[in-house]
């Protein structure tokens, strides 16, 4: 009777304390919105100047939210049409991306897609955007580029079957080109290549998770079965996410129906709710492999984390970006929307994916040394340390600062759009290469187009004379700072020669694009894809690749 008593008298202690804990944080929340109202209606009051209303609102709220996660976001009005593009993978316009160029002060157009208005009117990559229907957009005169290109974006787009005129300058042509284009509704693929590979491997190449991505991946997986296809190398590299339901229902390609590929728990319900397969699966035996890197994340994760932990598949790569937040949109007053972080995800292993913490926006890991461990269904060892780490790692090459100069730089932007007037076809995008004469021409252009670039050593030396500075040695080190400078210099003739390789594959892949777009840039990458060949080796071995999956590997 007393032990009865004393719990009685204990749940009440405790549920009068989360009653108390509940009330101070409504009050808190209460105060606090008071205090910022009064603050802000104080300055619209008596501040000296005007405030810019929205700026200052959307500011505070940016930085009220980035404190929390990289994923939880405000859209105004004008830009939740960004977020539905997002989720259906359709949206009414001319099908292009567009893209700031500081240089210009204008946007242009940075890739049409292909069978799209933009490409069927024949705009092509580097056009400068300069009018709509007459009204020149003039130059951005600030550094508010991103606000300037929304409303480029926003200009292009509209009803499907309006028309405009649309007014570009491109190099090399003297008066403006005009276009008139219809708008219509462009559904993005999301399975960027399907092909047959040697050995009778299946190679789909997935972008994105959208409301079409299933339906996308059966079709390509089944046409490719018909073609003779006997393994599958499903590429998630780059692939940023999307819809968690479309993740499961691209599992249930591979595993029976009624496996929980992923649980999502919120902050009110511990438990949480499970995503089983739902749909019959079309191959339980293909021996695949998944190929994963950095910029793999969120329903991307799902998919690769779910069939590693059924080891249904060997993952290669590098450790994926570790996304395991779940974000749920909710509508705002005046047609605003707010998506917020409302929950993690559990993949069947019971790891969440979640990457430890951020910095300056990268994931950071944790060691397998420190990190959960947890086990796939035939007992291999995985951890929940952030991300999905492969079970056969390739690390990364190291590109030179170089080519992050050359992919900026107007003077590649220009030598591209000169060569497509000159060439008004290529060869294949699998055969297509510069010859010795044209990479010797395009050393020559960026030349005598002052095209300018950093060594990562000279970038190191930068920071070095400014950390000399800062602790007081900058007088005394200057002479050896001068001399190491010097002999850093860099020299053009050596890079190009020394980084041909990579300078190739950069305009190559850009020069194609023009004319094979997407699927045709895909195409030439795996031609000397790291990647592609280990996993080849893989999955042409079945010896090798029962090995990876048997518990015996750990």
């Amino acid at each position: 009777m007393k032990r009865l008593l004393l719990a009685a008298v204990l749940m009440l202690f405790a549920l009068g304390s989360v009653a108390q804990e509940k009330t101070t944080r409504e009050y808190d929340v209460q105060k606090y919105l008071s205090l910022f109202n009064q603050v802000y209606l104080t300055l619209e009051e008596t501040y000296v100047d005007s405030l810019h209303t929205r700026e200052t609102i959307e500011n505070a709220l940016a930085y009220m939210l980035a404190n929390l996660d990289p994923y939880t976001e405000y859209y105004a009005k004008e830009n939740t049409a960004e977020m539905r593009q997002m989720t259906s993978g359709k949206y009414a316009g001319i099908g292009a991306l567009i893209q700031y160029r500081p240089s210009l002060k204008r946007c242009i157009i940075s890739e049409p897609y292909a069978n799209t208005p933009a490409a069927e009117a024949g705009l092509q990559t580097g056009d400068v955007i300069m009018a709509i229907d007459g009204e020149d957009l003039g130059e951005n005169a600030d550094d508010a580029s991103a606000t300037y290109s929304n409303s480029v974006s926003s200009r292009l787009r509209g009803e499907p079957g309006t028309q405009f005129r649309l007014t570009v300058k491109r190099n090399n042509v003297a008066a403006p080109l005009q276009f008139d284009i219809t708008r219509r509704t462009i559904t993005m693929p999301t399975v960027v290549l399907d092909t047959l590979l040697r050995d009778s491997v299946a190679y789909i190449s997935l972008n994105q998770y959208n409301e079409q991505t299933y339906h996308d991946v059966r079709l390509a997986l089944t046409q490719l079965k018909k073609q003779g296809a006997t393994r599958l190398l499903l590429d998630l590299r780059g692939n940023v996410g999307g819809l968690l339901s479309e993740a499961v229902k691209v599992v249930s390609l591979f595993v029976p129906r009624g496996k929980e590929v992923v649980r999502v728990k919120e902050k009110a319900d511990k438990e949480g709710r499970a995503y089983n397969t739902e749909t019959s699966p079309v191959d339980t035996t293909i021996p695949i492999v998944v190929l994963v890197d950095g910029g793999t994340a969120s329903a991307a994760e799902i998919t690769c984390g779910a069939l590693q932990d059924y080891d249904r598949a060997v993952v290669v790569g590098r450790n994926t970006y570790g996304k395991g937040l779940v974000q749920s949109a909710y509508p705002l007053e005046y047609d605003a929307l707010l998506k917020v972080t409302t929950g993690k995800y559990y993949i069947p292993s019971g790891r969440c994916v979640q990457a430890y913490s951020y910095e300056n926006g990268m994931p950071k890991h944790l060691p397998d040394s420190i990190a959960e461990a947890f086990h796939t269904a035939a007992g291999r060892t995985v951890y929940a340390g952030g991300g999905v780490k492969p079970d056969i790692e390739v690390k990364a090459d190291s590109l030179p600062l170089l080519i992050n100069y050359l992919e900026a730089s107007d003077a590649m932007l220009d030598f591209c759009t000169d060569y497509q007037q000159s060439h008004p076809t290529i060869a294949p995008a699998a055969e297509f290469s510069l010859s010795a004469e044209e990479y010797s021409a395009l050393c020559q252009y960026l030349k005598d187009h002052n095209f300018t670039y950093d060594t990562q050593s000279q970038t190191g030396l930068k920071a070095l004379r400014a950390i000399a500075k800062f602790e007081g040695y900058s007088e005394m080190a200057a002479d050896a700072f001068d001399a190491l400078e010097e002999k850093l210099c860099k020299n053009n003739d050596f890079d190009f020669q020394k980084w041909e390789p990579e300078i190739r594959n950069t305009i190559e892949t850009h020069l194609i694009g023009r004319y094979y777009y997407q699927r045709g840039k895909e195409a030439y990458s795996l031609r000397a894809d790291k990647d592609l060949s280990v996993a080849l080796d893989i999955l042409c071995n079945d010896t090798r690749y029962h090995e990876i999956l048997s518990p015996k590997a750990n």
